[in-house]
């Protein structure tokens, strides 16, 4: 039932719907340093403000948890669905060339901009469906609650603060990664490290080393500084370096000092594959020069031995596995700043189900104490699973096959979303399984089509499920 009138209005609406993704995707929300009344700075506080303010100009009824959440209802009945979706995003960072970050534009069917499509077209997308719902004046008899967070990508403790006052509904997805539908999430390990030495003023040398600009994120870009080195023997490994590994080396004299930056391709965490570790490429440069011997290089060769660059399975580390329900293991070496006296830096690895502290964390951590470093973490992110024989999954499923005309079917992913620790909560949608949208790397974009056609999805189900 409704289909018919779900599609015409949606495509109805379509423009307006593309031109509100754009009103909050010129927000730009990554997290911000607290201010009163603001627990993640101004731009998550802007971002959550227009987004109840743009669901109330449509007649919902919304409420403001303290600016961590934001909730839009669509009537007072008793609660059966929650749709869980974000507005902070992941920095801007580099390499941008359809478009500034935060100038969404549309070019080819593709909606480009920092948070198309993670997660602000989603986020907009479920409103446009729960606008449908209500303007077809469909009959519901529960109650589907659109939940917008502002801080799912640094640790989600806006939604920690927003289950402490209110309970999960029986069933919950998130817009938050792909179709058909992830019920299955990978647990991981942001392993934390650090190390210590003597520094040495020998020559040549390293002076410094920063890279990384969070623990979710595949560097695309990282820096260092080294001293006496021969400009003409730095130019020859940068060239055997970029031949080995494809990173890009930009070097700039000055006096002793050259300042090294390699340029290599970001990706989301979860798929290390898709990028080019600027990182580990830096590494590989570093320990391939005639740096004087000292403590410092010497832990620099073997933290490069526990995650060589391309290794992004957690081989040398030891902790390489896989299983059937949630694949393999993914590593990706995120963080990392060396001075003269010490380091420290934390990689992000997504684990399959099969994984435990045993298999996982206590071999890194003995792995790592063999080579002088030491882990600091004491625990795992444990996985999530629901069960994908459910009522919910089901029509999930059914909804997807009817307007996509595609076989629907349960999927795992390495990437954590809202829902991994809701007992009955899936990813679903808003991307189609083969779409690259460049999530938390340079022209991140949405398919306009796709966001479509996952308002009119999400329609069916707010149908589906609460009528």
């Amino acid at each position: 039932m409704y289909k018919k009138k779900i599609e015409e209005y949606i495509e109805a609406h379509k423009q307006e719907m593309i031109e509100d993704i754009c009103t909050l995707c010129r927000i730009n929300s990554e997290k911000m340093s607290y201010e009163e009344g603001m627990p993640y700075g101004r731009g998550a506080f802007d971002a959550l403000v227009e987004a109840l303010t743009m669901a109330e100009s449509y007649g919902f009824s919304i409420n403001n948890y303290d600016n961590y959440v934001g909730t839009i209802d669509m009537n007072d009945k008793a609660p059966q669905l929650d749709i869980l979706a974000h507005l902070d995003v992941v920095p801007a960072g580099e390499g941008w060339k359809e478009t500034e970050p935060f100038h969404p534009v549309v070019k080819d069917g593709k909606l480009f901009g920092r948070g198309t499509a993670d997660d602000k077209g989603p986020a907009v997308a479920a409103l446009y469906a729960m606008r449908a719902v209500k303007e077809l004046n469909i009959p519901l008899t529960k109650n589907v609650r659109l939940i917008l967070g502002t801080d799912e990508e640094c640790g989600s403790s806006d939604i920690a603060h927003y289950y402490a006052v209110e309970k999960e509904a029986p069933m919950t997805f998130s817009p938050d990664g792909a179709f058909p539908v992830v019920n299955t999430e990978k647990g991981g390990l942001n392993g934390h490290f650090t190390a210590e030495w003597t520094p040495s003023e020998a020559l040549p040398r390293l002076v410094s080393l920063d890279a990384g600009i969070k623990v979710n994120v595949v560097p695309g870009k990282a820096g260092a500084v080294v001293r006496g080195v021969e400009p003409e023997i730095l130019k020859e490994a940068a060239k055997s370096c970029l031949e080995k590994t494809g990173i890009r080396f930009e070097l700039e004299w000055r006096g002793e000092d050259t300042y090294i930056t390699a340029i290599g391709a970001g990706a989301h965490a979860s798929t290390p594959k898709e990028g080019n570790n600027a990182l580990t490429g830096l590494l590989t440069l570093l320990t391939a020069l005639p740096l004087a011997e000292c403590e410092q290089v010497s832990m620099l060769r073997s933290l490069l031995e526990l995650i060589p660059h391309g290794d992004t399975e957690g081989k040398a580390l030891g902790i390489a596995m896989s299983d059937e329900l949630s694949g393999a293991l993914t590593l990706a070496f995120s963080l990392l700043n060396v001075t003269e006296c010490g380091l420290e830096g934390t990689f992000d690895s997504r684990c399959p189900i099969c994984s435990n502290n045993e298999n996982v964390l206590e071999v890194v951590r003995k792995n790592m104490a063999d080579k002088g470093l030491t882990l600091h973490n004491d625990s795992m992110k444990p996985p999530h699973h629901v069960d994908g024989d459910s009522d919910f999954v089901k029509t999930l499923l059914k909804a997807y096959e009817r307007y996509t005309g595609r076989k629907g079917e349960c999927v795992s992913m390495g990437g954590g979303t809202y829902v991994h620790s809701l007992k009955n909560g899936v990813a679903f949608g808003a991307a189609m399984p083969e779409t690259d949208n460049r999530m938390h790397g340079a022209d991140e974009y949405a398919v306009v089509d796709e966001l479509v056609v996952s308002a009119k999805i999400f329609a069916q189900v707010i149908a589906d499920l609460c009528s």
